[in-house]
């Protein structure tokens, strides 16, 4: 199953904030390739990441270039900002897991933020033989660096 399968328990189409719509522009100059807080293990197939959002957090604009899949570890709530403009909710529960797959020269750019009570955590693994080449990613994400 794809975010396509999955309804949405709120969608939003008026004009984002100022702030957020700028966030948004600053990505499309400079894609921004961490799809979670850390990058726990990487081989040449594939690159797993961890995302955890304590309630309130936010994490910014980011590109999905990469064929992927993530799953909720927790029960949680979150909002998105989606590239065509709009805004979405959905809930996620423990084990729920959605397969993405991109064709050449496609791609998704969306922002995560916790609206729930209960941290957010997910684990994504992206398939690094891809239609399309891997964005960079900094050193500071990888495992080795965060606990350096």
């Amino acid at each position: 199953m794809s975010m396509l399968d999955k309804k949405a328990a709120a969608v939003d189409t008026s004009a984002w904030p100022t702030s957020i719509r700028q966030e948004f522009e600053r990505e499309a100059k400079a894609p921004n390739g961490c799809v979670g807080h850390e990058l726990v293990s990487e081989t040449d197939t594939l690159r797993v990441w961890m995302l955890r959002l304590a309630p309130g957090e936010r994490v910014g604009f980011h590109r999905h270039v990469l064929d992927y899949f993530w799953t909720a570890v927790t029960a949680s709530r979150g909002r998105q900002h989606l590239m065509d403009g709009t805004t979405v909710e959905y809930d996620y529960q423990p084990g729920e897991t959605r397969h993405e797959t991109y064709g050449p020269g496609e791609f998704k750019v969306h922002d995560l933020e916790n609206i729930g009570t209960t941290e957010m955590v997910f684990m994504t693994v992206e398939t690094l033989n891809s239609a399309n080449p891997p964005l960079p990613i900094p050193a500071g994400v990888r495992r080795e660096a965060v606990a350096a």
